[in-house]
């Protein structure tokens, strides 16, 4: 049986040329992977003059942070905590805090329409931001370990291990500020809930576990930096437990998932508005 072409029928061909002509004004929908490349080499250019006062920021908060604690703590597993809560507390910084703020301002402002536009899947443009965001704070993370380690007298060994938990915790934490940035009915409510979200981070990651009340450790518990913490912190003891270790970082890469993907149905609802 032979086929019949299109262009005997009426109704048909009338359809395909209005599909081709929906294609050539719009573009085929690009792919994950190369938007979200594209999506990420933008964020990093736009955002490369004010980079290096978001470091200073971070960093400079952490260490002084880490400065004030060294008064009332010595060393030990006390000392642990402080320094990986610290460091992890320069991604809070930038992961959470800020980019609660960027999707705030861009959903207030009509950003949002400017990427619906595009054929960019939702996912690329979380996952890029998110990812441009994060690489912001290698080198502060960087910077503000190896200064507690020095100030703190820990070794320095395991360092290597931040290669796993920056993206990791990265991600959770920035999945998180995307989202709440996006749910937030205004701008200024998205800026207090990002300044709340690394106060959390501030508060429950960098003072000992130990020397919180029951209750306060549970709410610990519930926090994505905290998993981040903890894997960076293990890694000081002498003979660490590499399978703790390991699980800490598989629930920060289980919450990490889970947060962007809450914050790429977060996109979806804010563009179609």
């Amino acid at each position: 049986m032979s086929a019949v072409p299109a262009e005997v029928l009426p109704h048909a061909g009338a359809a395909a040329d209005r599909q081709v002509q929906d294609e050539d004004a719009l573009g085929p929908r690009a792919r994950l992977w190369p938007s979200l490349v594209a999506v990420y080499r933008a964020q990093m250019s736009r955002a490369r003059v004010a980079r290096i006062p978001l470091l200073f920021v971070a960093t400079f908060q952490s260490i002084g942070i880490m400065i004030m604690m060294r008064g009332v703590v010595a060393g030990g597993s006390d000392a642990r905590f402080v320094v990986a809560g610290s460091s992890v507390l320069v991604v809070a910084f930038v992961g959470l805090n800020l980019l609660a703020q960027y999707f705030g301002r861009l959903r207030d402002s009509g950003g949002l329409d400017h990427y619906a536009t595009l054929p960019v899947p939702a996912a690329a443009v979380v996952l890029g931001a998110a990812g441009a965001y994060a690489s912001f704070t290698v080198p502060g993370t960087l910077a503000t370990a190896a200064f507690g380690c020095f100030l703190f007298g820990l070794p320095m060994a395991h360092l290597w291990v931040l290669a796993a938990v920056i993206p990791l915790a990265g991600a959770a934490l920035a999945g998180l500020g995307a989202a709440l940035g996006l749910l937030a009915p205004r701008p200024e409510l998205a800026t207090l809930l990002g300044q709340l979200g690394m106060s959390a981070a501030l508060l429950l990651g960098v003072l000992p576990p130990h020397r919180m009340p029951e209750i306060i450790r549970f709410v610990r518990d519930l926090l994505p930096s905290t998993y981040g913490v903890q894997a960076f912190a293990r890694t000081f003891d002498g003979h660490p437990d590499w399978t703790a270790v390991l699980g800490d970082l598989g629930v920060c890469a289980a919450v990490g998932v889970a947060s962007l993907a809450l914050a790429t149905w977060a996109y979806r609802r804010a563009a179609v508005r």
